[in-house]
């Protein structure tokens, strides 16, 4: 599966259309960092009650997150009419350039 089928399959469970621009870009975004948030909790817990190693129960919920990070990834690509499968080029062409640039251990956006 390439990222623009997973943008458009995906779309199919998204509820929020038809609501106004403005709630689509905050229910989005809110999603990200939720989901997000919710790998970190998941990670921190493996630090501190199992030493760093990740098990296979916890590899699978936290592979489950991460697909939920994706889902949203893909609608507010697909809401800001952005191909999902140009986010994921331009990004690999931006690490590539840092990385002939030798920046990639910086720190800022445009760099």
């Amino acid at each position: 599966m390439d990222f623009d089928e997973y943008e458009k399959l995906a779309a199919r469970t998204a509820t929020f259309d038809g609501k106004q621009e403005e709630y689509k870009l905050m229910y989005l975004t809110l999603g990200i960092t939720g989901e997000a948030g919710e790998i970190a909790e998941k990670v921190k817990k493996i630090m501190r009650n199992d030493d760093g190693i990740v098990s296979d129960e916890k590899r699978t919920e936290l592979t489950r997150e991460l697909g939920d990070v994706l889902w949203y990834l893909s609608q507010l690509s697909r809401i800001l009419n952005v191909p999902f499968s140009e986010v994921a080029k331009a990004n690999i062409e931006k690490l590539a350039d840092r990385a002939a640039r030798d920046v990639i251990k910086s720190s800022g956006d445009n760099r």
